[in-house]
């Protein structure tokens, strides 16, 4: 074999065997953007990632999600894999106190059964998966000024009862301050009340990347509207279970619930 050509598939497999870079801090609630070469399939813990044609493509971890992770990439050259090793986080304790109770702790079949059926809603409307459309690209502003009331993955007392931790970032602000698009996106859902959430709103970034809106005191999108960022979504309000008026922003990647603040500027004052 001449040495030009023994030279050109050495470079190849070294090639073929590069870790995909990716850009995000590596720890529980966390979102990583992805560049595999253009083509390429994407597998994390050998589930399908949803990628772009040119290899953009983003994952996520949730609250409690621990220890390495499997990232492959299939491409022409081959198949290749690198581990992630998600590095421990600690998250705060947050008391509130003053909710109604039939918010905490509802009994009522009635209602029981409208949480389950605004439930599915919700479910449904963070199904899509449009691998093409990377509307998060651009990056993130924070979609509403004020102070931080409330943070992911803290663990809540409501009422003195412990419940289930707080999945997104809450930004204090009086009712009717606009809320405005973090990032480009097609809108999912747009509910003027449901039981937990109030007014609430989904955005969809694509490839199963999604923010979700709650407690608004006015919706004003609609389903298969698409935005740009800054595009006003609606207002601020304390609709739902709330103890004020605030925006509840979370964050979704396909099932996993992540934290928004890492893909943001310092400070939203």
């Amino acid at each position: 074999m001449r040495p030009g050509i023994l030279f050109s598939l050495l470079l190849l497999s070294l090639n073929s065997f590069a870790e995909i870079p990716l850009q995000g801090k590596v720890q529980p609630g966390a979102v990583l953007f992805g560049q595999a070469k253009a083509g390429s399939q994407v597998l994390l813990n050998d589930k399908a990632v949803p990628i772009a044609a040119n290899g953009r493509f983003v994952i996520g971890f949730g609250r409690d999600a621990k220890g390495t992770f499997k990232l492959e990439e299939i491409h022409l050259q081959g198949r290749s894999s690198q581990l992630i090793e998600l590095q421990p986080r600690e998250y705060k304790l947050e008391k509130i106190d003053g909710l109604p109770p039939s918010k905490v702790s509802p009994q009522k079949p009635e209602v029981l059964a409208r949480i389950k059926r605004e439930g599915a809603q919700v479910a449904a409307a963070r199904t899509r998966r449009d691998a093409e459309r990377l509307d998060y690209s651009d990056g993130f502003i924070w979609p509403v000024k004020g102070r931080l009331s409330g943070f992911y993955g803290s663990q809540r007392i409501l009422n003195g009862v412990p419940k289930r931790p707080h999945y997104g970032l809450d930004i204090a602000a009086t009712t009717g301050t606009p809320i405005i698009a973090p990032a480009a996106g097609i809108v999912t859902l747009a509910a003027a009340d449901l039981y937990y959430s109030g007014g609430t709103i989904i955005l969809d970034h694509g490839q199963g990347f999604s923010s979700t809106f709650l407690h608004m005191s006015k919706v004003e999108v609609e389903v298969g509207q698409r935005v740009e960022q800054g595009d006003k979504l609606g207002k601020v309000g304390a609709t739902g279970r709330a103890s004020g008026p605030h925006l509840d922003w979370r964050m979704n990647w396909l099932d996993q619930r992540v934290d928004p603040q890492p893909l943001l500027p310092p400070a939203a004052e």
